[in-house]
């Protein structure tokens, strides 16, 4: 009798794309006004983080301001001219460039967000961080309706991810499932069911299979 269910995470419980999965603002700055910013800084940059900024600009529907004079800065972010003040937008490495300290409600929540796994991009404006963005690739809203239900019909629930170890324990987390397998290779993945297997469990692989 089937009595586990495995899933592979990406494309399968979560959408397989980066997306901005939470938002930190400083007093006088909204999340929608941080956000139609950050995506107006980044204009038609292929990047993946940049198509996650417009991308949640584009879903919520914003109206992006006016920018002018982009310029990418080489392995840091990229930097424009907004209502005549320099903005900017990029990891940990642009701070450390501008010598730039964020807020504690901007530093609190990018600490939280790196011990999830989740990559974090600020925005600087007239040289004080003035919001950040956590980027993950985001949980499928069904997935936790079907790990639920899973679980309702008494069955264990397991994932294997190539993805860290605290990438792989939030979404475990966040969806309540049972076990995972983190940092597995595309080849070892049937040794993951075959283990699954030996310790009596009868399995079923839903996604990019083994």
């Amino acid at each position: 009798l089937l009595n586990t269910i495995v899933f592979d995470k990406t494309g399968t419980l979560t959408i397989g794309a980066q997306a901005v999965v939470g938002t930190a603002v400083v007093a006088g700055w909204s999340a929608t006004d941080a956000l139609a910013l950050a995506a107006a800084a980044e204009g038609d940059s292929e990047h993946m983080i940049a198509r996650a900024i417009r991308q949640a600009a584009q879903q919520t529907g914003l109206a992006l301001p006016s920018v002018g004079e982009f310029a990418a800065i080489k392995g840091r972010g990229i930097q424009d001219l907004y209502e005549n003040r320099l903005a900017y937008i990029g990891g940990p490495r642009l701070l450390e460039m501008l010598e730039v300290t964020p807020p504690t409600v901007v530093a609190d929540f990018a600490g939280a967000a790196g011990e999830k796994g989740q990559s974090v991009v600020f925005l600087v404006v007239a040289s004080q961080v003035v919001a950040a963005f956590a980027i993950a690739d985001a949980i499928r809203p069904e997935s936790l309706a079907a790990v639920t239900a899973l679980h309702g019909m008494g069955k264990e629930v397991a994932m294997l991810t190539g993805d860290s170890e605290a990438v792989a324990r939030t979404v475990a987390a966040e969806l309540g499932i049972d076990r995972y397998f983190a940092q597995v290779l595309p080849e070892q993945k049937d040794a993951k069911i075959a283990e699954l297997q030996r310790h009596g469990r009868t399995v079923a692989m839903v996604g990019d299979g083994v």
